[in-house]
């Protein structure tokens, strides 16, 4: 009996390959680069499983040239705005996701990079190695204290709720934004709800993100949004890059609106190196590394090739996004 052709996107952690190696006919993209676009329509042709990351795009028409032995797409990733839902359950495809393993990871590099813009970590290790460092100055890099300082969080699931309680350790005021948290989550996260978005800018020192990139969330944060910001605001984002508008956070932190960036994501991304805030001290960002600890990372390949594999065996995996598709 011949195994399912399956077409992996990217290297992955051991423990979730070897499982589908030694159970599919599988092609692996090795390349550190995202896969091309015609090498994937190429690939993917015939394939009875793919498994994603959030740089494929996989839409309609990818998924009618796969053909309609095509089962099952495993996105190594929580998030899965890369994959068009709504097309794959009406080609009776499953989708799935790797939910809650990176819950803790990625509220550690929030975390991070909160502490490292307020501290203005980014401008004292340029400073010491550029040869700037002469002697104790009491006006050298002054930052931000943390402790008790008001965190706005933007988003209250799982990742928000995790930095929350990162910041009681610090002694800070937590609230946050999000119409569809439970009154019981927020408070066992030791947070308080704000009623209105335009409040909770006007609020907070810190503004960290964790909401989905959606139609509601594209460009949440625009230029009018951080008009209603403190100017010694720092805004971490470790959520999608298009929830802020890249060419009005440029502006806000050359002009002085607010104090500071640190970014996980960005809009482009990866962004060039030209890239204009670049140019900006006041702009931290690391290449979309919230999850990427051993551990973690090794978790998500194994949930990733476990859902592929159910999903070619007609079974529904456990992380499904549409179990509906099963029944088509």
């Amino acid at each position: 009996m011949s195994k399912p052709k399956v077409y992996i996107t990217r290297l992955i952690p051991e423990s979730g390959m070897n499982m589908i190696l030694d159970a599919c006919d599988a092609e692996v993209w090795s390349d550190d680069r995202a896969v091309p676009r015609e090498i994937l329509e190429e690939k993917i042709r015939g394939a009875d499983g793919v498994l994603s990351l959030l740089s494929d795009r996989i839409d309609a028409p990818l998924m009618d040239i796969a053909g309609p032995q095509l089962k099952v797409i495993s996105n190594y990733a929580v998030g899965f705005d890369n994959v068009d839902l709504a097309a794959a359950t009406e080609r009776g495809i499953l989708v799935c996701n790797t939910p809650d393993v990176l819950t803790e990871t990625t509220a550690d590099l929030a975390f991070a990079l909160l502490l490292a813009a307020a501290r203005r970590l980014n401008e004292g290790v340029d400073f010491v190695r550029g040869g700037k460092w002469k002697t104790w100055g009491p006006m050298l890099l002054l930052g931000h204290d943390v402790h008790r300082a008001t965190l706005g969080l933007i988003g209250m699931g799982r990742i928000g709720g995790a930095v929350a309680r990162r910041a009681s350790g610090f002694s800070m005021n937590v609230i946050c934004y999000d119409p569809h948290a439970s009154q019981e989550n927020i408070e066992s996260a030791g947070a308080r709800r704000i009623e209105t978005f335009d409040a909770l800018l006007a609020e907070s020192d810190f503004i960290s993100i964790h909401v989905p990139l959606t139609s509601e969330t594209d460009k949440l944060i625009d230029a009018s949004a951080f008009r209603k910001m403190k100017r010694t605001a720092i805004l971490i984002n470790t959520a999608r890059g298009q929830v802020v508008d890249t060419d009005a956070l440029y502006d806000a932190l050359r002009d002085g609106e607010i104090a500071y960036a640190a970014l996980d994501v960005c809009d482009p991304e990866p962004v060039p190196p030209d890239h204009k805030l670049l140019t900006l001290d006041n702009c931290i960002i690391v290449p979309h590394i919230g999850s990427a600890t051993v551990a973690t990372r090794d978790r998500m390949s194994v949930m990733a090739a476990e859902s592929l594999l159910a999903g070619l065996r007609g079974e529904l995996p456990r992380y499904a996004l549409n179990p509906e598709a099963l029944a088509r």
